[in-house]
């Protein structure tokens, strides 16, 4: 569960570390001054706490209930998005689920009063008297209607009568306080869309696979149509899918991708091998597939070999439109992890220019939950709090390619892998580099990987807020380094602007090596806005030693830049405020002068 254990005393300390021996992947965070050797410390609990929650991450803290509820308050919102949060006497005596009882948090704190030897406070009604919750259900299933959870749940509460339906081999939910009656109520826990209850709530069990396989290049309608006709022909729930498998020559198919994606189930790669072992349970062998990828069938040798031994074709393959679909029941309700390869994701994850203050959650989450984590040295070095247990893999500074294909290649096997680029991925970084390398990767593996870009904020942006409101209005970015550009283009591009009158930033300003171009870019602008021009010189943004410089034109110095600084030249409107809190840059968009609606417009 990536559980966080909070230790706000060493007492506490000591018990999230016994617990984190029985919470597969749990991480240890101690309060800095009074714990000492957690995984992570924190100074300001309720900053970090609310953080946590924000991210979504489940929450065990070892200190009284009342602590958690007031450090969370702030940040509460409805019951259906709370992840897990228990609190842990630190005698480990009482385990208290607080928030997202029905989402983990009463097996949570179950598990963590089995493995102190304390008790279970949970006060849910339906986990209180019925021993479960029908909102809550084992992994895998889903709650098809969960608008009736509640009236169902008050029903058996109050000893009303309430049917109980169930496919052969399920044993939940329990039995026990259901009563067979016509009419009235019903609880179905089925995989078939054929039954119909009025009334009835709906829990679909993780027994169906879904096998495909394709034409190059359908389209990705094209096949989601053909798996909602196959599942409308069978009777058969969208719920209940547990996942979907092809052959791995498929593994770049957008058309298989976008299934899985539409359909938010887990997708399987299996090699022709794996596929062929399939063939005597086959309702369809053919030949002509053989001679193709050798195996005798994809579509129905995918669904088998995800739903496992004793599964059942229950919708032998239909072809359409280059489409093909098959579907098989498993022998039991399908949960951990699925049989096959699973195809790679890399997330080129931008950390922002150095503070975790500037950190997005889908950063954060990225990081965490990934398998490898790939990037420059410093940059692994500035996440590695949020790193955890994932392998490393650092580079030194200038070898990008290196980086991109050791996660192309991480991700290509089917693991999760984080790229880390300092600042936004897209802006100067390895966002286009990756997918320059996937357009000319060869390889169906390394196509196949979904990758997902994950903005940060970028120096531009951090610099900007830092000295004002440089930015507000029409602005461009140049890099200096001509190591990548032509000169003669970087040059072109500084008097475009100059003309345009654009607000400029200047990335890669300055080098050892590199030192004249900045000369020029500022004698370009020069020439072309009033020598009272604001420049600002951030250097070292979000990091120890950090300094923001405002000068004028006419007396800005391009020795006093190096390349770990950033410079914003403004527009011939620029300049500088005197505020209560130092001098600010602000470049206006009119709104004063207009005063309308119109030109505030966001």
């Amino acid at each position: 569960m990536n559980v966080v254990l909070i230790a706000l005393s060493e007492a506490g300390l000591d018990l999230a570390r016994r617990l984190a021996t029985v919470l597969p992947g749990a991480h240890v965070h101690g309060l800095a001054g009074r714990t000492d050797g957690a995984d992570r410390a924190f100074d300001d609990a309720g900053e970090h706490v609310r953080a946590l929650f924000l991210e979504g991450r489940p929450i065990v803290g070892i200190c009284a209930a009342g602590i958690l509820v007031r450090l969370l308050a702030p940040v509460l919102g409805h019951k259906s998005a709370d992840p897990p949060v228990v609190a842990v006497a630190e005698d480990g005596t009482a385990a208290v689920p607080l928030l997202g009882g029905h989402h983990g948090a009463n097996a949570l704190a179950r598990r963590v009063a089995e493995a102190t030897g304390g008790m279970a406070a949970v006060t849910t009604a339906g986990d209180g008297r019925l021993g479960f919750a029908l909102d809550d259900p084992p992994p895998g299933w889903r709650v098809e209607s969960p608008e009736k959870v509640k009236p169902v749940t008050a029903a058996l509460l109050a000893g009303e009568p309430v049917r109980l339906i169930r496919d052969p081999g399920l044993d939940w939910p329990p039995a026990d306080p259901f009563r067979d009656t016509e009419g009235g109520l019903t609880v179905a826990a089925t995989d078939r869309t054929d039954l119909s209850y009025e009334q009835a709530l709906f829990l679909r069990p993780p027994t169906l696979t879904l096998g495909i396989g394709c034409e190059r290049d359908v389209a990705p309608e094209t096949a989601m149509a053909a798996v909602a006709d196959a599942l409308s022909t069978a009777g058969l729930a969208r719920g209940s899918l547990a996942g979907m498998g092809t052959i791995e020559v498929k593994a770049d198919e957008p058309a298989v991708r976008a299934v899985a994606d539409g359909l938010g189930i887990p997708s399987r790669l299996f090699d022709a091998a794996r596929l062929e072992a399939e063939t005597p349970r086959l309702a369809n062998p053919s030949d002509l597939v053989f001679r193709t990828v050798g195996c005798h069938g994809v579509a129905e040798a995918a669904a088998l070999a995800l739903a496992g031994e004793g599964a059942e074709l229950v919708l032998p393959k239909r072809a359409a439109q280059g489409v093909t679909v098959a579907i098989a029941r498993a022998a039991r309700p399908l949960q951990g992890t699925l049989p096959g390869r699973a195809p790679g994701r890399l997330f080129v994850v931008g950390i922002g220019p150095g503070t975790g203050d500037w950190r997005t959650i889908e950063a954060i989450r990225a990081l965490r939950t990934a398998d490898h984590v790939v990037g420059y040295d410093l940059y692994l070095e500035l996440a590695a709090d949020l790193i955890g247990g994932a392998e490393r893999h650092a580079f030194p500074l200038g070898e990008e390619q290196a980086r991109v294909t050791r996660a192309l290649d991480l991700a290509a096997e089917g693991q999760d892998v984080a790229l880390v680029c300092s600042g936004d991925p897209g802006i100067y970084a390895l966002a286009t580099l990756v997918f320059e390398t996937v357009e000319a990767a060869t390889d169906r593996a390394r196509r196949g990987v979904a990758v997902t870009v994950v903005p940060g904020i970028s120096a531009l942006q951090a610099a900007a807020a830092r000295a004002g409101a440089p930015l507000g209005h029409d602005f461009c970015a140049v890099s200096l380094s001509d190591l990548l550009t032509p000169r003669a283009q970087i040059l072109a591009r500084i008097r475009a602007a100059a003309d345009g009158d654009f607000v400029t930033a200047f990335f890669n300003p300055q080098s050892r090596r590199r030192r004249t171009l900045l000369g020029e870019a500022v004698a370009l602008l020069r020439a072309a806005r009033p020598a009272g021009t604001p420049v600002l010189v951030a250097r070292n943004l979000g990091r120890v030693g950090e300094t923001i410089r405002i000068t004028p034109l006419d007396r800005f110095d391009p020795d006093d830049v190096d390349m770990l600084s950033l410079v914003i030249v403004g527009n011939s409107e620029s300049r500088i405020v005197a505020t209560v809190s130092g001098d600010r840059v602000m470049t206006p968009r009119g709104y004063a002068a207009d005063g309308s609606e119109m030109a505030a417009g966001t």
